[in-house]
């Protein structure tokens, strides 16, 4: 886009040894493809494919998916995911106009001047959160992913927040609040289903989702953490049957949200 400058390519992979990467996350980092593979097995394709047909240059972006939680693995869990692993979420305030009051990882768009993806990810996660970028270890890219509404070209962080400090929305404009979502709980059967949305009696989006704490995590958001725990080996049965309208998921989380007297 005009006045974007391009940012380079990215070849995915791990950053660093694998012994500064805590055992239950080196199925991903070592294997960034398993993700890109486990979204086009379910038709993520389909969307790159539709990219290429609009033509145009894409902007580059990044965001950061930070994990916290023990290094050592858990055997009773699947893929020896820790009680206290967490991963770093923040929900757009509802004024935006683009992805208005969706969860979504910490990221924006590349700027001229810095190292891409991760500079990016890590000053976009800093002024959105307040985080600390000195408390995260940067562990992995994954490959891009096209996010076609909003005509970005996205690359995934992978860091591990080696020491976990305050966040929080830096400025409600943009972000009504930051949270560190349990994993195993954002995993859980009971809280795990699909959306779909329809227009005139056809799909125009089905996608699986997370409902956590009041918050809905769908769309990119959803679609990546699902590859993720399939990559990682963290997933455990759920209904994938369960097929909810997309906007009735959105009102139940809303209620949700009043109940717990979160921002939304």
């Amino acid at each position: 886009m005009t006045g974007r400058p391009e940012a380079p390519e990215v070849t995915p992979g791990p950053l660093v040894d694998d012994a500064e990467i805590p055992p239950w996350l080196r199925p991903l980092t070592g294997n960034v493809t398993a993700v890109s593979d486990s979204v086009n097995n379910r038709g993520g394709n389909r969307t790159r494919i539709a990219m290429m047909l609009q033509g145009g240059r894409r902007r580059s972006a990044a965001v950061l998916i930070l994990f916290a939680g023990s290094w050592d693995l858990d055997p009773t869990y699947p893929g020896g995911l820790p009680a206290d692993a967490e991963v770093l979420l923040l929900q757009r305030a509802s004024s935006l106009r683009q992805h208005s009051g969706q969860v979504a990882f910490p990221g924006g768009a590349h700027d001229e001047g810095e190292s891409f993806p991760v500079q990016t990810a890590l000053r976009e996660a800093t002024e959105e959160t307040a985080l600390d970028p000195t408390t995260v270890r940067v562990l992995a890219t994954l490959p891009s992913f096209p996010v076609p509404p909003s005509g970005f070209d996205v690359v995934p962080v992978i860091g591990f927040w080696h020491s976990p400090g305050e966040v929080y929305a830096v400025d409600a404009a943009e972000t009504a609040l930051v949270a560190r979502v349990n994993l195993r709980e954002l995993l859980s059967a009971d809280n795990r289903f699909q959306v779909q949305r329809k227009v005139m009696g056809g799909n125009v989006y089905k996608g699986p989702a997370f409902m956590v704490d009041g918050l809905l995590v769908w769309g990119f958001t959803g679609g990546l953490l699902d590859a993720i725990s399939d990559a990682a080996g963290w997933d455990v049965p759920w209904d994938h049957s369960d097929v909810r309208p997309l906007d009735a998921a959105i009102a139940s989380a809303a209620r949700s949200a009043d109940v717990e007297g979160r921002p939304r």
